[in-house]
């Protein structure tokens, strides 16, 4: 089988590029054809089709941008794909990217997929200034999430990382979907890795600072964990963004790392005590299946895609609320027992999890895009009557 991949997000860190990079890698490993079609500049020798944003592109994302006059790229894309003669496209949203994806697919009536990886619906209600009232915040949500439930009815197959947001992009397009989890590198992220030697309980997260991220959380979890009597303690915060000033100043035990990759990131996920997650917009959340690799047990909202990673009371907790999340988190630092039962629980949890296993699971969606697009249109089936309006819009 032969894959073009065309993602909006290859070699920014979020993630999106590093499931698109862990995708690219393992189907190499596999001896699998894949094309990769990103943003950047010219780079003949990796294989990948790379072309540049222009001076229109804006950004979306501290490190990630949109360009709206990307499409002047299709002539050189479509030569290439028409060179490399896929089996079927895979899409990874309405990006300036997805959309040449979706034009080609259709041009050379090539079977369709399309990933959901960002609820970019509930991003437009949470990026509004504050003073924005409740009814146009909500409108915004319903807004963005009419615009996105058309253009996943364009694909054959749909892919999402969750069973709940599965169902819920499968009812607004039409289309049969499948699960697209994501692995992790268990050699990279590894307990071994540690540190020796005693230190101050090391509570982490990583991640971009952004407010739909909630990060700011994390001052109102500091000012309980030092109400109830701990004080030897940091927060240790890997990663950038725009809320990454006003967090410093607030935090009293803030330690602010930026971004780390490779080694550096797997020894400090490895040097933490406590994992804590308190994003409630995340469809999968790979930093939290990093530290259950690590060793580290994570505490993670029952909102949104973490909630499914972690084995609530065996390698961390999903907590039903905020005081939840609060009163938890301080059980966990406060018993070290515990957090050593649960990390070598999360270990082994990990060590369940490989990319080898999600690609083949991806397999199956591409055979079945494949079938579906080889019927007559009138015969092709929609998952379901009541996903084909897009009516189905989540609650705000």
């Amino acid at each position: 089988m032969r894959i073009a991949f065309f993602t909006d997000s290859f070699h920014e860190v979020n993630g999106v590029a590093h499931t698109s990079r862990m995708l690219a890698a393992t189907a190499e490993r596999l001896g699998v054809p894949f094309l990769v079609v990103c943003a950047g500049e010219a780079d003949p020798a990796s294989g990948r089709l790379q072309l540049p944003r222009g001076h229109a592109a804006f950004a979306v994302e501290r490190d990630l941008f949109y360009d709206p006059l990307y499409y002047r790229h299709r002539a050189a894309v479509e030569a290439r794909v028409r060179e490399f003669a896929p089996d079927v496209i895979h899409v990874t949203g309405p990006s300036d990217v997805g959309t040449i994806g979706v034009v080609l697919a259709k041009k050379l009536k090539l079977p369709l997929v399309a990933s959901w990886h960002t609820n970019l619906h509930e991003y437009a209600g949470e990026r509004l200034p504050a003073f924005v009232p409740a009814p146009l915040r909500q409108a915004a949500v319903r807004g963005s999430w009419l615009a996105l439930s058309r253009f996943y009815q364009l694909a054959d197959v749909v892919l999402a990382p969750n069973a709940e947001l599965l169902e819920m992009v499968e009812r607004a397009s039409g289309r049969a979907g499948f699960l697209m989890r994501r692995g992790v590198d268990t050699a990279l992220f590894d307990p071994a890795k540690r540190t020796p030697g005693r230190r101050p309980l090391r509570i982490g997260t990583v991640g971009r600072l952004s407010v739909e991220k909630n990060i700011h959380f994390l001052t109102t979890l500091e000012r309980y964990l030092l109400g109830q009597g701990l004080d030897d303690f940091r927060i240790v915060v890997i990663g950038d963004g725009a809320e990454r000033a006003k967090l410093a100043q607030d935090l009293q035990h803030g330690e602010f790392t930026g971004v780390l990759r490779g080694e550096a990131l797997a020894r400090a996920y490895a040097d933490l005590d406590l994992f804590v997650f308190p994003s409630r917009t995340d469809t999968f959340g790979n930093v939290v299946l990093e530290a259950l690799a690590s060793g580290v047990p994570a505490i993670v909202t029952a909102s949104g895609g973490p909630k499914f990673i972690v084995e609530s009371a065996e390698s961390g907790y999903v907590a039903a609320d905020d005081v939840a999340f609060l009163r938890l988190t301080h059980a966990l630092a406060a018993d070290p027992a515990q957090r050593q039962r649960m990390a070598a629980r999360a270990r082994q949890q990990a060590l369940g999890t490989t990319w080898e296993k999600v690609f083949a699971e991806i397999e199956l969606a591409y055979r079945a895009a494949i079938l579906r697009n080889s019927l007559p249109p009138h015969a092709r089936p929609a998952y379901s009557s009541a996903g084909s309006t897009a009516t189905n819009s989540p609650s705000t």
